[in-house]
């Protein structure tokens, strides 16, 4: 058989039946019909970009609702599943649910419905859930044939209007029921409890937000149309999450405010509670949304087992049904603060809320900002209300007329009854009424306040009243009860009750300022019913957490050798001795390396290096590197960028207010310049340094100290002479200016200045000059016997020298302080200042370091007396 023919009849039907000549009847060839591969895809996936945006993943802007939620909400209340009544099994709704309305499997159901019982992830709860539905751990919830369920009583204001034809329905997917294309909510849902949800090619993300809040700007918008965005955050002042917890700064409250955008930064609501032995506990109460308690303890964990957060002891779960409280307790030897401020940075401890508010205005997607959205709410409530006022009215009227039919007819029982016996059947007897003229009599006043408040065209004319086919119907169906003499008045006072009911609807409806005063008292009725206090918290000065705050505050030491190999070591690696040891080893050196320069600062103390070029360089001690006590260090080209050549030859800690007005930087060469800067001149100093002073050739810097007006600056040199005068001595260079400064001090031929001391204004006699020199030896004099002199002088006698032997430090130190000695080969001795004898200026001193052959002292560092009582 050929197949020609059921080609052409396959044609003809499938392109539009073909083409016919009226004149021969023959068939003709089919009418070219195509579709590319492209064009079909495009309209198909159109179709199913839409059917997700609108009937699955965008919520609708009049109740906050998603179509299955809207489904199961409708069937519970259709059902009776209400507030008052028992718990039903969840399976039996979902059941009801995914037969009556929504054919897509009891899974997706039953998700949505867990979502709206959980009061952590609702603000307002919807669905009164008995059983287990899930927990901030991730738990899952129980199978849906063992728990229960019921309408919350959050919901009834979301359903409470829907028997009054105030919303369209439709019908459902077999036509069998018909369904809400919304709920005719009373309270804006979308805001409150938020919405989540994946489109194609779009998401949303609502968060919740305070109920009271919400009602109050809804309510300021009713007396004030023209409320200003800046005004309305005054009342909405954030998001207000179920969890809690606290949103940092302003700037995306504003965002999200403005243009339905905005992304929160949240952070857990945690405090620092004392325990014994000098530990602390961080208890955690509330964590960010959407946050897995669970994962959250585990991450925990994983940075504390890593090192990645050091000084954690102990991490448990106390959480109960009175509250969340999560335990993490620290070591004694650690501040919390810290710990918690890295537990920030590392862990769902603080997170992000990506808000994109984004859902379904008049059935298209639109992202609107807040105000938008309440106007668009209150013109929704506004239509609803003279909706559900039109009902009310039209349902007076009817039984109004009705009762009015009944009214006239009992002031004639006979007739009335004679009528019904002769009548043949109810159509007769209906027939029979409404030809009737009835005599009005004593009802005639009833009849005019019915007509007055209709407005049907009037049934009545002078004394007769004609009834209409429903009044008839209406008599035909009243008991016989309802015509005694007693129920005559009941009608009575009921019709004027009926009367004064289609009045205050008709002016409802009639003037739009008796409707906002209805939507306004509903309004203010539901605030009373669903408020409730913030439960996140706004921190509004907020600023972002510095490096500084991921760093626990340590004392440490800081050594610079000769190569310019630097370390950071903690004081307690070294520890106490008497004075005249042999030490312990500082520093692993090389060959013709040393010991140059020794500090003890705190790991957040800002430090300033300065080059042989005259270059600063600056950084933070904990941004040093870390070391033994016996290692070398990393040599400074791997720190920052100097030159070929160009080598560090000191540091300058700094005080906590170093960017302080107050302060000065005072440079001093080994020829003998010096000059002073103040110290906010090299606040910035960029990665690749700065030029702080220009150095004649063969000089470098011999020190960098920080002093205060009223200071004096004590120098002394190799061969053992020191000066002293006042810092205002030295006049205030300009920041751009980079001379070499002015003569500090008078040298004699071949010596130098080694060492610059700051001696702070108002010493007592608390404080003496200690001087160490190379071989070892040292002592302390009385600071009294170091007079005050111009600068530029030659100095005076500040110690003994031997043959081959030069100063290396003179000091200011108090009977508490520590000393800190460092040799050439590394090794490193720490006495206390107090076992250190007091002798005269030209003495040498004891013996404080014992050196080997070879060996001399390069650096003294002093532990000042606070940080040694610390």
């Amino acid at each position: 058989m050929a197949i020609e023919p059921l080609v052409a009849v396959i044609a003809f039907y499938l392109y539009d039946g073909g083409m016919t000549d009226e004149s021969s009847n023959d068939l003709l060839p089919p009418a070219p019909f195509s579709v590319t591969i492209k064009e079909e895809m495009e309209r198909s996936y159109l179709d199913y970009a839409m059917s997700v945006i609108v009937s699955r993943a965008l919520p609708d802007l009049r109740d906050g609702l998603k179509p299955v939620q809207r489904r199961i909400l409708f069937r519970m209340k259709e059902s009776g599943n209400t507030p008052d009544k028992n718990y039903r099994k969840s399976a039996r709704i979902v059941g009801e649910v995914m037969g009556r309305y929504h054919p897509h499997g009891d899974a997706a159901i039953y998700d949505a419905m867990v979502r709206m019982a959980q009061d952590f992830s609702m603000r307002l709860p919807l669905v009164d859930g008995q059983g287990n539905f899930g927990s901030q751990d991730g738990d899952p919830p129980a199978a849906m044939r063992y728990t229960e369920a019921r309408l919350h009583g959050s919901a009834m204001p979301l359903l409470q209007d829907i028997d009054y034809d105030t919303v369209e329905f439709r019908d459902n997917y077999d036509s069998s029921a018909q369904e809400p294309e919304v709920l005719p909510a009373r309270f804006p849902n979308l805001l409150i409890n938020g919405a989540g949800g994946i489109a194609v090619g779009m998401a949303t993300n609502i968060p919740p937000h305070n109920p009271s809040e919400i009602l109050d700007g809804l309510l300021r918008l009713v007396d004030n149309p023209d409320t200003t965005e800046k005004e309305m955050m005054t009342i909405i002042t954030a998001p207000d999450f179920p969890t809690g917890g606290m949103i940092l700064g302003l700037d995306g409250i504003r965002s999200l405010f403005k243009s339905g955008k905005g992304s929160l930064r949240m952070r857990a609501r945690a405090e620092i509670v004392p325990l014994k032995r000098q530990q602390h506990a961080i208890v955690v109460h509330d964590i960010p949304y959407q946050v897995n308690k669970s994962r959250l303890i585990e991450r925990i964990a994983h940075v504390a087992r890593d090192k990645q957060v050091e000084g954690i002891s102990d991490i448990r779960d106390e959480s109960n049904r009175e509250g969340m409280r999560i335990v993490i307790e620290t070591r004694a030897s650690v501040e919390a603060q810290v710990v918690l401020n890295q537990l920030y940075r590392l862990t769902p401890l603080e997170s992000s809320f990506s808000a994109h508010m984004l859902m379904l205005v008049d059935g298209k997607p639109q992202s609107l900002p807040m105000l938008a959205i309440l106007r668009h709410f209150l013109a929704f409530r506004e239509a609803t209300i003279g909706k559900r006022t039109l009902y009310h009215l039209k349902k007076s009227r009817e039984k109004a007329s009705n009762l009015l039919g009944i009214a006239v007819v009992v002031s004639h029982l006979d007739t009335l009854l004679k009528m019904i016996r002769q009548a043949k059947d109810s159509d007769a007897a209906r027939a029979a009424l409404t030809a009737h003229a009835w005599n009005l009599g004593d009802v005639a006043p009833y009849v005019a306040l019915v007509e007055q408040a209709s407005e049907e065209k009037k049934v009545s004319a002078g004394d007769v009243y004609h009834l209409s086919d429903d009044q008839a119907r209406a008599i035909l169906q009243l008991r016989l009860h309802r015509l005694t003499s007693l129920e005559r008045e009941k009608i009575f006072e009921e019709l004027r009750q009926l009367t004064d009911a289609i009045a205050e609807d008709s002016a409802i409806l009639s003037d739009r300022t008796r409707l906002l005063a209805v939507l306004k008292e509903e309004l203010q009725q539901l605030r009373e019913q669903l408020a409730s206090p913030r439960r996140t918290e706004v921190v509004a000065d907020h600023q972002d957490t510095a490096d500084e705050d991921l760093i626990q505050s340590e004392d440490m030491v800081v050594t610079l050798s000769q190569e310019g190999y630097i370390k950071s070591t903690p004081r307690t690696s070294y520890r106490p001795q008497k004075r005249g040891g042999q030490g312990s080893r500082a520093m692993t050196t090389h060959e013709q390396d040393f010991v140059l320069k020794v500090y003890d600062v705190n790991s957040h103390t800002k430090i300033f290096f300065f080059s042989s070029w005259g270059k600063i360089y600056g950084t933070k001690v904990h941004k040093l590197p870390k070391s033994k006590s016996t290692a070398r260090g990393r040599h400074f080209a791997q720190l920052f960028p100097i030159k070929k050549g160009e080598m560090m030859h000191t540091m300058m800690p700094c005080p906590d207010e170093w960017q302080s007005d107050d302060y000065y930087v005072i440079l001093a060469t080994a020829s003998g310049s010096i000059r002073r800067n103040q110290l906010t001149d090299f606040s910035n100093v960029a990665a690749n340094g700065k030029r702080a002073m220009h150095l004649s050739q063969n000089d470098h810097l011999i020190g960098a100290s920080v002093a205060q007006e009223g200071d004096h600056i004590l120098l002394s040199t190799r061969q053992g002479k020191s000066v002293r005068f006042a810092v205002e001595d030295l006049r205030v260079f300009s920041k751009g200016s980079t001379s070499h400064g002015v003569r500090a001090m008078t040298l004699e031929e071949g010596d130098e200045i080694v060492s610059q001391a700051i001696v702070a204004k108002g010493v007592g006699e608390a404080h003496c000059l200690l001087t160490v020199r190379s071989d070892g030896y040292g002592k302390r004099t009385p600071m009294e016997e170091y007079r005050i002199t111009s600068r530029g002088g030659k100095g005076i006698v500040t110690m003994k020298m031997a043959e081959q032997t030069q100063v290396v430090v003179a000091v200011p130190v108090t009977e508490n302080d520590e000393v800190i000695i460092t040799s050439n080969r590394g090794q490193l001795i720490r006495c206390a200042a107090s076992g250190i004898s007091f002798s005269g200026r030209a003495s040498r001193g004891v013996r404080l370091f014992r050196c080997k052959s070879d060996e001399f002292v390069t650096s003294v560092a002093i532990v000042k007396s606070e940080e040694v009582a610390s």
